[in-house]
């Protein structure tokens, strides 16, 4: 087939790309020796590569896999190294290796840090030549390691937390009688007789978020980790999320009457913390790698896909107790690193959870050198920005930062300030009863704003609480 009748079967397809996204796919293939194929690759390129991009966000390795090898027929460079840095170094080797092998067949020379652990070679060309500046960056977690011995005493002790050496210790710290019955947590899916259920909820931009909570009995487990281990080492003082005696307000005072305010987001936040993660967590805190797995089984979950097969490794689930704290626990060189970098650029640096916040006095000289910067760090350190979610907020508009103003005082939005007092004003006026319009959740909801309202501003939350302290019943 000719490059002129491989167009005009493509636009016959393109009339309707989500249906025929097999076909296109399969006609690219088979005419994937045209020398004049990058034509038809540009021809596609719009309309496919949102389709490309949400394949390679499946739980499937085999449909990352998939998706890999449509990059190759469907992306132009550009756009090609954009999906690619995601899979640059996934957990699953199948994935990594295709993806690295993609990166060289499509000739793609990606500028990025270096990998310090390595002296680079004056000799050493490619993507991924050890040490150059290229996507190699650091691998954190991607290769499992063995460490043998006993658990580090000195380590545990220093830190408060309990010594345990294997899997039998880690199943009496829980409450079960051996390392046998922890299998019975780490069983994959959410079927009936494994750990998690899962379900949907809404997402404020729209669409759904899938959520894996564990039962109550591995809940209670989770629960007995986060007491005993992880809530006993603190996070990096830039960390809010999830973190007692700090919240929305702390991680937004720090930008308070700022020039400019930088936000950022990293994109699927729990999933990119995986099991081998995990493990290394609790191994750099002092346990052995038996106890550390064991620890690191309890608090991920496996997909089971369609087919029965299993997703591997494991990630933490976004409904588990534990996993807000291990992301911190993770992320604390992310957070070191960022902070020394706003630093050094005169600026503050704070992360609540996956937001990244930074703000400065002035507008800083070359803004985006330093959004590559944060974008290379977070890459290096297993994360990937969310490109489409940056923001750079001026003085002039409204910053806003986890949801509380700070162009001039931590502040409520007004669009929210001038709906609870309407909503007191009806509450005053009719009756909490009436106004609740059968909603039973409606007293604590109010309530709830108004505390809300007293953390954010506390002149502002009084005049709340009295208004709502003299409303009928």
């Amino acid at each position: 087939m000719g490059l002129g009748e491989l167009l005009v079967d493509l636009s016959r397809l393109l009339a309707d790309p989500a249906k025929n996204a097999a076909s296109i796919y399969a006609m690219l293939e088979a005419n994937a020796g045209l020398a004049e194929f990058e034509v038809a690759r540009f021809y596609v390129a719009d309309a496919m590569t949102a389709d490309v991009a949400e394949r390679l966000k499946s739980v499937d390795p085999r449909e990352r896999v998939a998706a890999v090898d449509l990059v190759r027929l469907v992306c132009p460079r550009t756009s090609a190294a954009k999906l690619l840095r995601s899979v640059i170094k996934d957990p699953d080797p199948t994935v990594r290796k295709r993806a690295r092998a993609t990166v060289r067949r499509m000739m793609i020379t990606d500028v990025a840090l270096k990998d310090p652990r390595f002296k680079p070679s004056p000799w050493a060309r490619g993507p991924f030549a050890p040490g150059a500046y290229n996507p190699s960056g650091w691998s954190f977690g991607v290769y499992g390691r063995k460490q043998t011995g006993s658990a580090d005493r000195g380590a545990l002790g220093a830190k408060g937390l309990p010594l345990l050496e294997g899997a039998d210790d880690v199943a009496r710290l829980v409450g079960l009688a051996d390392g046998k019955a922890l299998r019975r947590f780490m069983r994959p899916g959410s079927a009936s007789g494994s750990g998690y259920v899962e379900f949907d909820v809404p997402k404020a931009t729209g669409g759904a978020r899938r959520i894996a909570a564990p039962r109550a009995p591995l809940r209670r487990a989770q629960r007995v980790i986060l007491d005993q281990i992880l809530a006993k080492v603190p996070a990096h003082d830039a960390a809010h999320g999830f973190v007692r005696g700090r919240s929305t307000v702390t991680n937004a005072e720090p930008h308070v009457g700022r020039a400019i305010v930088m936000k950022l987001d990293l994109v699927d936040f729990f999933p990119s913390v995986h099991y081998r993660r995990v493990v290394g967590l609790f191994e750099q805190l002092g346990y052995p790698t038996e106890a550390a797995s064991a620890l690191a089984g309890l608090c991920t979950w496996r997909p089971k896909l369609g087919d029965g097969a299993v997703a591997w490794p494991g990630v933490l689930p976004q409904g588990a107790p534990t996993s807000p704290a291990i992301t911190n626990l993770v992320c604390r060189r992310l957070d070191a690193r960022l902070s020394a970098l706003a630093k050094k650029m005169g600026g503050v640096y704070t992360r609540y959870a996956d937001d990244l916040t930074f703000s400065f006095p002035a507008e800083p000289e070359r803004i985006g050198r330093f959004l590559w910067w944060v974008d290379q760090i977070a890459l290096q350190e297993g994360f990937v920005e969310n490109t489409k979610k940056r923001r750079v907020l001026r003085r002039s508009a409204q910053q806003r930062v986890t949801g509380v103003v700070v162009n001039e005082h931590p502040a409520i939005p007004r669009k929210d300030r001038r709906r609870i007092k309407a909503v007191l004003a009806n509450v005053k006026k009719n009756g909490l009863a009436a106004e609740a319009r059968g909603n039973p959740d409606f007293e604590a909801w109010l309530h709830g704003w108004v505390a809300y309202a007293t953390m954010v501003q506390p002149a502002l939350g009084a005049r709340f609480a009295a208004a709502l302290a003299g409303v009928a019943p």
